[in-house]
């Protein structure tokens, strides 16, 4: 699967003016103005501190070049952000957590379906490395303590699930970092926004995942 969706390659990344390269794991702190380590421990000591993610992975409106239309969605794995297309060149730009390393994966997909506050049943995969999935095997009840956080955008590729979404999450430091097992995530304010927003069939285009976290803003 993985193999198959990685065959966009420069093909979907000329769709696009450059989103930018990546560098060392930092991002610039607006409070302190000054770059700041964003690996998992300092994530949760700076989402701690301030209450949120660094400004660079909030919701906000930004000028993006594109020929794809509104309603798009192009996921940049490589800096850690979503981008809904609007068009007149604009899009809505997310921060987002990917695929940690070995988890990563590239493609063109769409939304198949949607779903609010969705059931969480791990792929027999997850289930057979990790004990704690285990428990959850025939699936954990959607809510505040489910992993897939407040809504679910599934990701079909010619008519057939993934098993890749995007969702919210109960973690919301996580955005900006390579950890999860191939879904992208988001903190639960923005996924209830991008939801909104969205349609089922809704093209989906992944152009990069588990690559480090870049320094630019």
């Amino acid at each position: 699967m993985r193999s198959k969706f990685a065959r966009i390659g420069v093909a979907a990344a000329g769709l696009l003016v450059a989103l930018g390269a990546a560098h060392a794991t930092e991002v610039f702190d607006p409070t302190s103005r000054k770059w700041v380590s964003y690996d998992p421990s300092k994530a949760i000591q700076y989402y701690r501190q301030h209450g949120q993610v660094p400004s660079d992975f909030r919701r906000q409106v930004v000028t993006f070049r594109t020929a794809e239309k509104p309603g798009t969605i192009v996921i940049d794995g490589n800096r850690h952000f979503l981008y809904l297309v609007l068009g007149d060149f604009k899009a809505i730009r997310y921060g987002i957590g990917v695929g940690r390393e070995g988890f990563g994966w590239a493609g063109i997909v769409n939304v198949g379906r949607m779903q609010e506050w969705p059931v969480w049943t791990p792929p027999p995969e997850m289930v057979a490395r990790d004990p704690k999935a285990a428990k959850y095997a025939n699936g954990m009840p959607g809510g505040p303590e489910n992993p897939l956080g407040a809504r679910a955008l599934y990701l079909y590729e010619g008519g057939r699930d993934t098993i890749y979404r995007i969702h919210g999450t109960t973690e919301p430091w996580s955005i900006g970092l390579d950890i999860s097992s191939g879904c992208i995530r988001m903190n639960n304010e923005d996924v209830i926004d991008l939801y909104s927003r969205v349609e089922v069939g809704a093209k989906v285009i992944v152009l990069m995942q588990g690559a480090a976290l870049y320094r630019g803003v």
